[in-house]
C-alpha cells in the first residue's frame, strides 16, 4: 500500500510513499516508548527551549512548508502561510508558558495540613488528524502535549503523508530527542491497533462525527482519555442593531477561509428580518469578490476543494436541498467528475428536511436564515446536532452577554470571526466534540493531575 499525494488543482501525483507494516508500526511505537521514558525526566525549561526553537525552524521555512500545504491539499498560498507562521506562534505560546501552567498548586487544607497538585505526563498520545489544516491542527496538539513531557504518534490524513513528515522533519530540525514526534504512514484501518496498544496512553482527534465515535468506543474499550474535535455547522447571528455591513463582509471572510473547509467556518448565517436584505446583498458582493486561481498564486482568494470526491459530496447536499425547494440566492456549477473545483453558493428559505439546513456543508456554500426576532435567531441557532463556535453581531453589550449564555457552542465570539487562538480553549459540545486544546486548559487535558497530599 502507499500513501499518495496528489495535487487537487491539477490531479498531478506529487509523491508516493510506503505504508508502514505491521512490523515497522511496532518498532516506531517501541522507540516512542523508549523516548517517553527519557523526555519525561528533561526539565521542563529545556523541553520549552526545543519548543521555542520548534517555531524558528518553521519561520525559517516558512515558504518550503507552505508550498507543500496548497501543492498536496489546494490551500491557496497566502493561507498556507498564515497556517505555517500560526503554528510557530503556538510553539512560542508554550515555550513561555508550560512551566506556569504545569507548577505545582498548593492547597491549603483545615488544621493545618497540606496538599498539593502536580501535573506528570502520561506517556505516548496517538493524534488522529485532518487534512484540512494540516499543519495548524497537528502543532495545536503538539506544542503543549511535548512540552509537557509527554511523547506524539501522528497519524495525519491519507491525502496529506508530505505535510506529515515535513512537520516531524520540523521537531527533528529543532533538535527534539529521536522518537519524541513520529508519524505513522497507516491507513484509518491500523488505528484501533495502535490505540489498543498498551504503551499508547491517549489518543486525540480532529475529524468527522464517524470518526470521532469510532475513536471514543476504541479507546473507551481500553479505558484511555480521549479530547475529540469534531464537525461543525456554525451559526452567524446578525441582529438589527449590529453594524450590518462590517457584519457582511466579516461573514464572507468567515464562510470563505480555507474555501469553506473549516469545522468552525461560518455555515449557517442567521440574520433579523430589519436588516436582511442589506446584509445578504453585501454578503453576496463580498463573495463575488474571491476571485479564484492557482494555489500559488498570492493574489487569489481560492483555488480548488481538497480532493475531487469532497466536491461532489458537497454538491449532492446542495443539489438535494433545491430538490426541497431550497432558494439560490448565490448560483454555482455542479464540479466536473474527477476534479475538485467548486464555485461559492449561498442558499435560502431552509426548512429542516434539507442538507443545508441540519447537515455540515463542509465547503463554500452558505445557509441563510431570515428570523423575527433575536428569540428565534437562537433557537435556529440552538437547533442543530452540532456545538463548536459561533458568532454573534449586535452593538448592544447586554444583549451580547445575554445570549452568548444561550447559545449552545464551545465559543462565542461577539462581533468577530470566529478562530483558533493558543491564548483560547477551543473545543465544542454535541456532536461536535469533548475535551478542549490550547490555552492552559489543553495543556492539562494529557496529565496526570496527581493529589500530593502531605502528612
Amino acid at each position: 500500500m502507499y500513501m499518495k499525494s496528489i495535487n487537487p488543482y491539477t490531479g498531478e501525483v506529487l509523491k508516493e510513499f510506503p505504508a508502514h507494516s505491521e512490523y515497522q508500526i511496532e518498532e516506531i511505537i517501541q522507540s516512542s516508548q523508549t523516548a517517553y521514558l527519557s523526555w519525561r525526566k528533561v526539565p521542563i525549561a529545556e523541553r520549552s527551549l526545543l519548543m521555542e526553537k520548534a517555531g524558528q525552524v518553521l519561520r525559517n521555512n516558512l515558504d518550503k512548508y507552505a508550498k507543500i500545504i496548497s501543492l498536496e491539499m489546494g490551500k491557496v498560498i497566502t493561507e498556507s502561510k498564515a497556517e505555517v507562521e500560526k503554528c510557530a506562534w503556538a510553539c512560542d505560546y508554550y515555550a513561555e508558558k508550560s512551566a506556569e501552567f504545569l507548577s505545582d498548586d498548593p492547597i491549603e487544607l483545615p488544621k493545618g495540613k497540606k496538599a498539593k497538585i502536580v501535573y506528570n505526563p502520561l506517556g505516548i498520545v496517538l493524534a488522529v488528524m485532518p487534512w484540512n489544516f494540516p499543519f495548524w491542527q497537528v502543532f495545536r496538539f503538539a506544542a503543549p502535549n511535548l512540552t509537557a513531557g509527554n511523547v506524539g504518534l501522528l497519524k495525519h490524513a491519507s491525502n496529506v503523508p508530505q505535510c506529515a513528515l515535513a512537520i516531524e522533519e520540523v521537531f527533528t530540525e529543532a533538535g527534539f530527542p529521536k522518537g519524541v514526534f513520529q508519524t505513522l504512514l497507516i491507513g484509518s484501518d491500523k488505528v484501533s491497533k495502535v490505540i489498543d496498544h498498551p504503551f499508547v496512553k491517549a489518543a486525540t482527534l480532529t475529524g468527522s462525527e464517524k470518526a470521532g465515535q469510532q475513536i471514543a468506543s476504541q479507546a473507551g474499550a481500553r479505558i484511555k482519555k480521549t479530547v475529540l474535535e469534531l464537525g461543525g455547522s456554525d451559526p452567524f447571528i446578525v441582529l438589527k442593531d449590529a453594524d450590518v455591513q462590517k457584519a457582511a463582509e466579516v461573514a464572507a471572510k468567515a464562510r470563505m477561509i480555507n474555501f469553506g473547509q473549516s469545522c468552525i467556518a461560518a455555515k449557517r448565517f442567521i440574520v433579523e428580518a430589519a436588516v436582511y436584505e442589506e446584509f445578504i446583498a453585501a454578503f453576496k458582493a463580498h463573495i463575488e469578490a474571491y476571485k479564484p486561481g492557482e494555489p500559488l498564486d498570492e493574489n487569489a482568494g481560492y483555488a480548488c476543494m481538497a480532493r475531487p470526491d469532497l466536491a461532489q459530496e458537497l454538491y449532492k447536499q446542495v443539489d438535494a436541498s433545491i430538490q426541497k425547494g431550497a432558494e439560490i440566492i448565490l448560483e454555482g456549477i455542479k464540479p466536473e467528475a474527477g476534479k475538485a473545483f467548486f464555485k461559492p453558493m449561498i442558499l435560502g428559505n431552509l426548512t429542516p428536511d434539507m442538507p443545508a439546513y441540519k447537515e455540515e456543508l463542509f465547503g463554500p456554500v452558505a445557509s441563510v436564515f431570515k428570523v423575527k426576532n433575536e428569540l428565534e435567531a437562537v433557537a435556529i441557532a440552538n437547533d442543530s446536532a452540532f456545538g463548536l463556535g459561533s458568532s454573534l453581531w449586535t452593538q448592544d453589550a447586554e444583549k451580547a452577554d445575554r445570549l452568548s449564555r444561550e447559545i449552545e457552542a464551545g465559543a462565542v465570539f461577539i462581533n468577530s470571526l470566529v478562530a483558533s487562538n493558543p491564548h483560547l480553549p477551543f473545543g465544542g459540545i454535541k456532536t461536535s466534540g469533548y475535551g478542549r486544546e490550547l490555552a492552559e486548559i489543553g495543556i492539562k487535558e494529557f496529565v496526570n493531575i496527581k493529589t500530593v497530599y502531605l502528612g
